[in-house]
């Protein structure tokens, strides 16, 4: 059988290499940080460059504190569990992560997961069924996306951060449950109300921009809604204070459910977890797939996260240099002319448009010692290829300050320099 099916692949293979769409992996030769030694291609010598596009947003994924907690963790905790967490796979450590982060996030309780993607996936099927309806945003990530399909409820889905388009969507589902009339009470008699949850990325990992959390909790209190937020791409480093996106605008306390990860600023490894009203974590803890039936999260990764949480609390000394390094960049390939998406995250998309383009632009700037990825379809849009650069705290001034000179030195030679898309695709098409 695999005979017919290996053609099959081939052929799927190098239609992807002949769009322009293959995905190439390079190795980094040592630890994460601002300034790291790549080999690319795979087995040629490594040379060093300056890292722009990793998740490393508050620099502390080779932090001295992290590494040391880490270190500290193989002596008095292990190296693994071996067994999930209701059985025998729970450690204290793992209890004082969890109230760690919602005192931090301020949440009534908090449950770990091996990544926010085993979060998402472990959400929506424990708390939604027939009868209830999603509306869900229309970037949303992956994970949220296939969270959702695993459940039986309604998906309504609204256009990218539209207030006007969620409004019409909430009264669309209220409409759709109203037509089923009264729920029928169960075998105890209680009557389960029919849920409609709203679910959005705090911040949109490919455009960078953030959700406008205060407008959906106003929504969802005139529309009796729940409020679902994975802040992946802003624990630690958005709002004031870091605690997210809830906090960057206004909304502390307003969200019933925080899906987020420890492998982005909280110190770069792996792992998730939800966050929120202490009922759902509690039913989370009964009934969600990927955390009953998935080894517990790895001493090292959560003494190292209690550290980060430790660190953060103290001072916002990262968080403020991340915003200022931000706004360097930001500006500076404004002025060079590039056509990138306006807004104040670290995630800084500069738009190419065309798959072939972005790869070639990215391949350039390694060349000019700037290690930046060219992004296309599937993962963003077809036309809407792009290089997504990511800032850090771990980015000194002149960091930035060459990346921009290189960029601007690749953008001149490609004749990209203050063209809009039009411009752009009509050049170098889609």
């Amino acid at each position: 059988m695999y005979g017919a099916f290996q053609d099959h692949l081939k052929a799927e293979l190098s239609a992807i290499r002949q769009a322009g769409l293959y995905k190439e992996e390079r190795s980094i030769l040592g630890p994460q940080s601002a300034g790291i030694r790549v080999s690319f291609p795979m087995g040629s010598p490594g040379r060093e460059v300056l890292n722009f596009c990793a998740n490393n947003y508050l620099g502390l994924s080779s932090h001295p504190r992290v590494i040391a907690a880490a270190r500290e963790a193989l002596d008095t905790h292990g190296f693994g569990l071996s067994s999930v967490r209701f059985i025998c796979g729970t450690q204290d450590i793992h209890k004082q992560l969890e109230r760690r982060v919602s005192e931090f996030l301020g949440t009534d309780d908090t449950i770990l997961y091996t990544s926010c993607f085993d979060a998402n996936g472990g959400l929506f099927e424990t708390l939604l069924g027939e009868g209830d309806v999603i509306i869900t945003d229309q970037l949303n990530h992956a994970s949220i996306i296939d969270g959702i399909r695993l459940c039986k409820a309604r998906r309504l889905i609204y256009a990218n951060n539209d207030m006007a388009e969620l409004d019409v969507k909430l009264r669309e589902a209220r409409r759709l449950q109203d037509a089923l009339g009264v729920p029928a009470a169960s075998a105890s008699g209680a009557v389960r109300p029919r849920v409609r949850m709203i679910a959005t990325d705090g911040a949109f990992s490919m455009d960078g921009s953030v959700a406008q959390i205060d407008k959906v909790c106003d929504l969802a209190d005139r529309h009796d809604a729940l409020v679902m937020v994975d802040d992946s791409h802003c624990t630690g480093f958005l709002g004031r204070t870091g605690r997210g996106s809830a906090e960057h605008c206004g909304a502390m306390g307003r969200v019933d459910v925080i899906t987020s990860t420890l492998g982005k600023a909280l110190g770069g490894a792996s792992g998730g977890f939800t966050s929120g009203r202490k009922e759902i974590v509690e039913l989370l803890r009964q009934r969600s797939r990927p955390y009953l039936f998935s080894n517990t999260l790895a001493p090292m990764i959560v003494k190292a996260s209690i550290a980060v949480l430790d660190l953060l609390s103290e001072t916002t000394a990262l968080r403020d240099k991340l915003e200022a390094n931000t706004k360097r960049f930001r500006a500076g390939m404004t002025a060079a002319g590039f056509d990138i998406k306006p807004g104040v995250h670290p995630i800084v998309p500069i738009m190419l448009y065309n798959a072939k383009l972005a790869q070639t632009i990215a391949r350039d700037l390694y060349d000019e010692g700037i290690y930046v990825i060219g992004f296309f379809f599937p993962v963003v849009g077809k036309g809407l290829a792009r290089i997504r650069v990511q800032l850090s705290a771990a980015h000194e001034p002149q960091h930035i300050d060459r990346a921009i000179e290189a960029f601007t030195k690749v953008g001149r030679r490609h004749e990209i320099l203050g063209k809009n898309r039009e411009q752009i695709v009509a050049r170098y098409g889609e």
